[in-house]
């Protein structure tokens, strides 16, 4: 029997979700879109291999696009919904997980600190120009020894006088080396505390870490403090304890439950193409009942995936999303991405392989995605924590 052929829908228009999305939030997801498409896709291939990113250009443009603290109000920032804010790290990292980071460590770390915790004297001072992207900002609480255990952190903070003096060292930290403003974390005689570092002071520094695998259109760093003279000013006032840092965790978090839908939503999409462009045995791959099985089970996962995402961002614009349910969806979402990015590899076979398509990027980039801001592990157990009330982190 033969079947008419039909006209291919693209994997999130089978799930429709455009219908649960608000016109606005459409518009700003659709200019991202286009930026990311004419300016920035382009050049992916290129920055990936040279393990080299015009972070500063690209900041100022972002900070044009309006990307930058965009979920932020105030300060110039556009105070866009959290379901915009979402759908932005989508298309940003439908470019590339590196691009989705810088906005992601701009907006939902160091912005997000000082916007939440900091002096009417440092949102002044500082967020406006984040905004814009002519300050570029980092956020230091990862430590060489201590990621998924942040309270052990060893870098200190003491008293001198009226001043604070920092001393220690951060590993892993996005944009570090090209930030004017670092929001750094450290240990005091009473609880942790939150210090807004400008990076030109004396004894910070922040060398770039090379040889990366994954990310390598990303700038990561190392921040090493030696002795940093900070005034009482310096103080993020309104965080102590670890509960600040957590707090600017989940929003980082949040962006990456549609980040990595956005990745995986690039591989898909390349995979089809290529599947039916690709002609094997005298038809094109497409047409065969294995790889439509494969891409049935992955558009299925990425629908899934959305239909998560957009509930998440329904509780957030609402004020009520907990962050064990961010859990849930960075634990879901991001493990699904990794498995569609290699499964579309093996569609494409060799050419899987090459910069000429992005599915193995998306792949390797995405292996960094499943292990920052949480490893999968973590999230099992904030999960597992919500479901019995023990905790098991020890």
């Amino acid at each position: 029997m033969s079947v008419a052929p039909v006209t291919p829908q693209s994997p999130l228009g089978l799930f429709g979700t455009d219908s649960l999305i608000g016109e606005e939030d459409r518009a700003i997801r659709d200019t991202v879109r286009k930026f990311v498409e004419d300016k920035v896709k382009p050049k992916l291939a290129d920055w990936y291999e040279a393990g080299s990113v015009p972070a500063r250009d690209l900041a100022k443009e972002l900070g044009s696009l309006g990307v930058l603290g965009m979920h932020l109000t105030g300060y110039g920032c556009a105070g866009t919904s959290a379901t915009a804010y979402g759908l932005a790290c989508m298309e940003l990292e439908a470019g590339d997980s590196g691009l989705r980071s810088l906005v992601s460590v701009q907006g939902s770390l160091a912005m997000f600190a000082i916007w939440k915790y900091g002096s009417e004297e440092q949102k002044q001072q500082w967020l406006p120009a984040m905004a814009a992207g002519e300050a570029i900002g980092c956020f230091g609480l990862t430590e060489p020894d201590f990621g998924s255990n942040p309270a052990g952190m060893r870098t200190r903070a003491r008293r001198d006088g009226s001043d604070w003096v920092l001393d220690g060292t951060k590993m892993w930290i996005t944009n570090g080396s090209v930030s004017d403003v670092a929001v750094v974390w450290a240990q005091t005689d009473e609880r942790i505390r939150g210090f807004v570092v400008p990076t030109g002071t004396p004894g910070f520094s922040a060398p770039e870490i090379r040889k990366k695998m994954s990310l390598r259109a990303s700038v990561t760093s190392e921040l090493v403090l030696e002795g940093v003279r900070l005034p009482e000013s310096a103080v993020l006032p309104d965080a102590a304890g670890l509960s600040g840092p957590l707090s600017c965790l989940n929003e980082a978090r949040y962006g990456i439950v549609f980040g990595a839908l956005g990745a995986a939503r690039d591989c898909l999409e390349t995979a089809i193409g290529y599947a039916r462009e690709r002609e094997i045995f005298d038809k094109s791959l497409a047409a065969y009942q294995l790889s439509q099985a494969k891409l049935a089970d992955m558009s299925l996962e990425l629908g899934k995936g959305m239909l998560l995402a957009l509930h998440l961002a329904r509780l957030k614009d609402a004020g009520a999303l907990r962050p064990e349910q961010v859990s849930l969806g960075k634990l879901n979402n991001v493990r699904e991405a990794i498995a569609i990015a290699r499964e579309c590899r093996t569609l494409l076979g060799a050419a899987g392989i090459t910069l000429e398509y992005p599915v193995m990027r998306h792949a390797n980039n995405l292996e960094s995605v499943l292990t920052y801001e949480g490893t999968s592990e973590v999230h099992q157990l904030v999960i597992g924590q919500a479901l019995t009330g023990e905790a098991a982190f020890r």
